[in-house]
């Protein structure tokens, strides 16, 4: 599908209502953009705590982590 918009005065660009719905981004979804060579990539912002749980691929914890016991997890499991 290509979809073309144009950059307005303030440099903004309005996502088609079509793509919004299609990807879940509705009003107050926080989105992230990469920039590869010379295209850009809108996904949405992921959970933090999610990504580093799927990443450790460990159970969902009722305790939180300090940065320290989170790096001597990682250098554990990777190290």
């Amino acid at each position: 599908m290509i979809i073309k918009r144009e950059i307005g005065e303030k440099g903004q660009v309005v996502i088609p209502k079509d793509i919004r719905n299609n990807l879940g981004f509705d009003v107050g979804v926080k989105i992230t953009f990469e920039i590869e060579e010379d295209k850009v990539i809108i996904k949405k912002e992921e959970d933090a705590e999610k990504v580093v749980e799927d990443f450790f691929n460990t159970p969902k914890i009722s305790k939180k982590i300090s940065f320290k016991e989170l790096k001597k997890m990682y250098e554990k499991q990777y190290g």
